[in-house]
């Protein structure tokens, strides 16, 4: 937990001068029973109006004081955690943004989420918690304890024997408790999980008549969570009655032993209050204790989820230096490429081989799971191939600085993928000073300039979440608007066109074409759209089955011509 302190560099002023002040307040604390003694002793029972009017206001300063110093802590500690809170947020935001997909396929967008916000509430509360209470607190307790010998050290055996006690009692509760804890964390993260999953997936889930088989799966879930927090909260509901009897016990025994004290003399009955205020500052500090460890265990479980985040190495190394393409060279070009997602999984892609010239089409098709999406992924380097050499406009990707490879180039992937916000501002993704006029150059190339131009507020028309409140083909056509506004030097269609009816379609491809200076990678199942490709790449299994253009590949390869046949029974292909 402590490594992910070194986040909190910038606010050392505040977390050391935050329990300083909390320690000031902690001694105020321990001093004012020493004063209501003396007001008691010296005052009341002596009838001295003037000491009493003395003690009390002796009394009531150093309670503002102690309240003073309790609120510069607390300033302190306000600072210094959401501070915290928000360094570790954005260091953890910018790790994720350096890994690759393997890295981000492997943790889930669930739990990376639970780590951005739940864990890392956690560690900001541990941090408060740390510079209001780890130093007043234990502080108390052994002050408390002191402060009673030295009053009467008879009566300070009591504390001695109440202590330890006290101390069984709250291990045992804790020994029992933190675990569930991380029980419950993991219990919440599969809970996330699964909102997520339906929530995304509603329609599907009511489509097939499954809302309450989902809904008995959710509520099996948070009982399993709730049943688990009832189990805690039972075992944690044990510290009150426990600390109430201890402390009823010691002040009955107080009471009792130093009544007799005081009938003898030894014990004045201002000190006998002194020391009933002594016992209750002590065992409510130990409840303070108590509630630290369960916080800072809690914490400690998200430390460990973020640390692990932040030890992952990235297979993605961002170390080249080349800035520009060679405009000589082809634009793509695999070599005996072979790309597996981990050591352990078979080969994804095998002996992937194949060339694209600048300002051609190249079209990919082949069976669901054949390869086609992954092997366009190692273009941009969300993954990098395990063995060959991918080249872009020239030179190796990874020889190329990330950023200004995917400048180059324009990705619109499978699922059409729209920000909250204005169709303007969506444009802006991909070039963030576009003009207007570049707007409707981009959604006239793509085939979105007529629906847009009846929308009564243009390019300033609200979109919803995930473009909830446009059609599937509408939101195709303004993602790929929005990839063709950078004016890339390749443009990657990923199964982008199959919302789109067929004139459409045909329309966006001469569009394409017509406006385009760029090479055009365009992967489809339907044989309409990348027919008119120079080159198309039959997928098969993770190999490439063969490779040309349509005639040829219609002359020469029984796969592709069982494809064609099967698409023009189905009425898919001319």
């Amino acid at each position: 937990m402590f490594q992910l302190l070194r986040y909190a560099k910038d606010y050392r002023k505040q977390i050391i001068l935050g329990p300083f002040f909390k320690f000031l307040e902690a001694v105020f604390e321990l001093i004012l029973p020493l004063f209501m003694a003396r007001l008691v002793d010296e005052g009341i029972a002596q009838r001295d109006q003037g000491k009493v009017i003395e003690l009390a206001v002796a009394m009531l300063g150093l309670s503002i004081v102690g309240l003073l110093c309790a609120l510069i802590c607390q300033y302190y500690a306000s600072i210094a955690s959401q501070g915290f809170g928000t360094v570790l947020r954005n260091r953890l935001m910018e790790k994720i943004n350096s890994f690759s997909h393997n890295e981000l396929n492997r943790f889930g967008t669930d739990t990376l989420i639970t780590r951005m916000t739940n864990d890392i509430n956690q560690m900001q509360g541990a941090l408060a918690m740390l510079i209001r209470l780890v130093v007043r607190a234990p502080f108390l307790s052994i002050g408390s304890v002191i402060m009673s010998f030295y009053i009467d050290w008879q009566m300070g055996i009591i504390f001695l024997i109440l202590l330890p006690l006290f101390c069984l009692i709250l291990f045992l509760i804790i020994h029992y408790s933190v675990p569930l804890y991380k029980v419950i964390q993991q219990k919440l993260d599969q809970l996330n999980q699964l909102v997520t999953q339906n929530l995304s997936g509603v329609r599907v889930i009511r489509a097939f008549a499954r809302t309450k088989t989902e809904t008995d799966h959710f509520n099996e879930e948070t009982e399993a969570i709730s049943r688990l927090n009832q189990r805690v909260a039972n075992i944690s509901a044990l510290l009150s009655p426990s600390t109430t009897l201890i402390m009823n016990a010691g002040v009955v025994a107080l009471l009792y032993f130093g009544g007799f004290k005081v009938n003898v003399g030894n014990l004045e009955q201002g000190q006998v209050l002194a020391l009933i205020n002594y016992m209750n500052q002590m065992l409510l500090a130990l409840i303070v204790v108590s509630n630290l460890v369960v916080l800072f265990t809690r914490a400690a479980a998200s430390a460990a989820r973020l640390n692990e985040v932040f030890a992952t190495e990235t297979t993605l190394e961002d170390t080249g230096t080349i800035a520009q393409p060679d405009e000589k060279a082809p634009l793509i070009d695999f070599q005996a490429v072979d790309f597996r997602y981990t050591e352990k999984s078979g080969l994804a892609l095998q002996d992937i081989t194949f060339t694209l010239q600048e300002n051609k089409i190249l079209g990919i098709t082949g069976a669901t799971g054949s390869g086609k999406s992954t092997l366009i992924s190692l273009i941009p380097r969300f993954y990098d191939a395990s063995k060959g050499t991918v080249r872009f406009a020239g030179s190796d990707v990874k020889d190329w600085h990330l950023n200004n490879l995917r400048s180059e180039i324009a990705l619109v992937p499978q699922t059409a993928v729209l920000f909250s916000g204005t169709i303007r501002e969506n444009l802006q993704w991909g070039k963030a000073d576009a003009t207007d006029e570049e707007c409707w150059q981009a959604l006239a190339t793509a085939q979105a300039s007529e629906f847009v131009e009846t929308l009564p507020k243009g390019l300033d028309t609200p979109i919803l979440e995930n473009g909830k409140n446009f059609s599937g083909g509408q939101r195709q056509r303004l993602t790929i608007a929005r990839a063709l506004i950078r004016k890339p030097k390749l443009l990657i269609l990923d199964d982008s066109l199959s919302a789109l009816d067929y004139q459409t379609d045909l329309d966006l491809r001469q569009a394409l074409k017509r406006d385009l200076d760029c090479g055009v990678i365009i992967i489809s199942q339907r044989l309409r759209s990348i027919q008119d490709a120079e080159t198309i790449l039959l997928m098969d299994n993770g190999k490439i089955a063969a490779q040309g253009p349509h005639e040829t590949l219609l002359r020469e390869s029984k796969l592709y011509q069982e494809l064609v046949q099967s698409q023009e029974e189905g009425g898919v292909a001319e």
